[in-house]
């Protein structure tokens, strides 16, 4: 990647090791990166920033390797050290994209599980749900690209004995109104010949078959909208009849953290600086919530995961702190982070079905907008922030919706080369010297550094923002730069440049799960 070599020729320059931030400048006529090493090298050196960065800037250019990457690199403002790369490298470095990113490998092939939308089995999935579902199914696909190996996993909170499917079973059996929704009411009619032979009085067992059958829908709808795990586990199955939570509790009491108050057992949280001490085991015998989902992530360590991560919806904010606590205690020497969605709502766009008081079903907001819409309109927004889904927006046609402007967009490139005349010319990227001909491949170039970011921030708003982006300036490019001319050279080059950045559009789209159509 073009900024990890400028951060090479920094610390060759500098003559130092450290990590150096190389970042885009807000304003473009500032160059193409933009480093604040100086601040950092002023102190040790004990001369001012602007003259540090003056001194870079005259080394680097000495090095006749970086004269020919670089058309200027100057000192700036308070000491910035800005660089404009050269036509001549840049117009070379078109030549290697293939619209595919082999070679970021930060993970270096480690296995990494992202787990997202476990919902309760009770019912189906709301817009909240959308947003953990598409967010983590995305991250999984930039992380694949980053060179981890991953795991996208579901998990199901299906335990017998759990609260809520005791509930679901009084809701099954009749005795319940908790969960009874239109959707549930008429699951049940429709499975009760089958309910009948259930013991009327084991809501667990009750509770369990019904989860099942809900989660066969709602297993069913994910694969409709591009959701795909490559594995499933379900707390009654994998984590109580395998003994697992037996064995973590167990291990969690030789470790010397467990003790009994009250009837129930407790776990030492606050001696790792959690505000209380929560329960294990309830007073009843059962296990709670808490000590499942030890088991459960002692499950992914036993599995061999290096990089764990946790989408959480934002009604388990306050598990973040205790399972964090927990991944200690078990001694976990990983990476886990857990990302907490905000709350969703949904604006305009016609009659939900409201099918229990003001919830909002995910398959009607789809059903609203279609799957892409509804993707990119998610990821293009922080995790952590609240959101409001403009449903007009997202259904418009035009170029006013974002995720139609890069489609459209997509489909112009393909419309483009459908047209081209074939030929066996080599290309020669050298006659692309217009400046929005060398902001195309720039923006072009930068996709493996989007990859890269995105991978360590988890920020997926800029993988959308840089399809935007990258629309934008081709479309600029487009309406200024005639592609096919009489100019066969010429023609061939500005086909060259237009094929590599139909390749990487189509890679983004990819890895946002969205749709690149060849026709709009």
């Amino acid at each position: 990647m073009i900024r990890n070599e400028i951060k090479k020729i920094i610390q060759k320059a500098a003559k130092i090791k450290d990590e150096i931030k190389v970042e885009y400048p807000v304003n473009s006529a500032m160059g193409d990166y933009a480093t604040n090493i100086a601040f950092a090298l002023a102190k040790k050196e004990n001369k001012g920033p602007q003259e540090i960065a003056r001194m870079l800037a005259e080394k680097i250019l000495s090095d006749k390797n970086a004269k020919k990457m670089f058309e200027k690199v100057e000192a700036a403002g308070a000491g910035f050290v800005n660089f404009t790369m050269s036509a001549e490298f840049v117009q070379a470095q078109l030549k290697g994209v293939g619209g595919e990113t082999p070679h970021i490998n930060m993970g270096k092939g480690e296995r990494l599980n992202i787990e997202f939308l476990s919902a309760n089995p009770t019912g189906k999935f709301q817009v909240g749900n959308g947003r953990i579902g598409f967010y983590g199914d995305a991250l999984g696909n930039i992380f694949k690209l980053a060179g981890y190996k991953v795991t996208k996993e579901f998990y199901i909170n299906n335990a017998k004995n759990s609260n809520q499917i005791q509930e679901l079973g009084k809701t099954a059996l009749g005795e319940g109104e908790k969960y009874l929704t239109p959707y549930v009411e008429e699951k049940i009619k429709g499975l009760k010949e089958k309910m009948m032979r259930l013991d009327p009085v084991n809501f667990g067992e009750a509770g369990f078959f019904l989860a099942q059958e809900i989660q066969k829908d709602n297993r069913a709808f994910l694969e409709k909208i591009g959701i795909n795990y490559d594995a499933v586990t379900a707390e009654e199955e994998d984590l109580v009849k395998s003994g697992l939570i037996k064995k973590t509790l167990a291990l969690l009491k030789k470790k010397g953290f467990v003790y009994e108050k009250d009837g129930a057992q407790w776990l030492k949280t606050t001696e790792f600086g959690d505000d209380k001490d929560k329960v294990v085991v309830r007073s009843n015998g059962g296990h709670g919530y808490y000590l499942a989902d030890i088991a459960y992530h002692q499950n992914k360590i036993k599995r061999n995961f290096k990089v764990i991560i946790d989408i959480f919806g934002a009604d388990h904010q306050g598990h973040v702190g205790p399972m964090k606590v927990a991944m200690e205690i078990l001694g976990y020497r990983g990476k886990f982070d857990i990302l907490v969605s905000q709350l969703v709502q949904a604006k305009g766009g016609g009659k939900f079905s409201k099918r229990a008081g003001n919830i909002v079903l995910l398959e009607d907001l789809v059903g609203e907008v279609g799957v892409d819409a509804a993707r990119f309109f998610y990821l293009a927004k922080s995790l952590d922030t609240q959101m409001e889904f403009d449903m007009d927006l997202a259904k418009e046609q035009s170029a006013k919706n974002p995720v139609y402007y890069v489609q459209y967009a997509h489909a112009r490139m393909q419309s483009i080369l459908a047209k081209a005349p074939s030929s066996k010319k080599s290309t020669n990227y050298k006659l692309l010297n217009h400046p929005l001909e060398l902001n195309l491949i720039k923006y072009v170039l930068r996709w493996p550094e989007v990859v890269e970011d995105t991978a360590k921030d988890y920020q997926l708003q800029r993988v959308t923002g840089y399809a935007y982006d990258l629309a934008t300036v081709f479309n600029q490019f487009y309406r200024d730069c005639k592609v096919i001319s009489d100019d066969e050279n010429m023609t061939e080059a500005r086909l060259g440049l237009v094929w590599a950045t139909q390749k990487i559009l189509h890679e983004v789209l990819g890895a946002l799960g969205i749709s690149a159509p060849d026709k709009m």
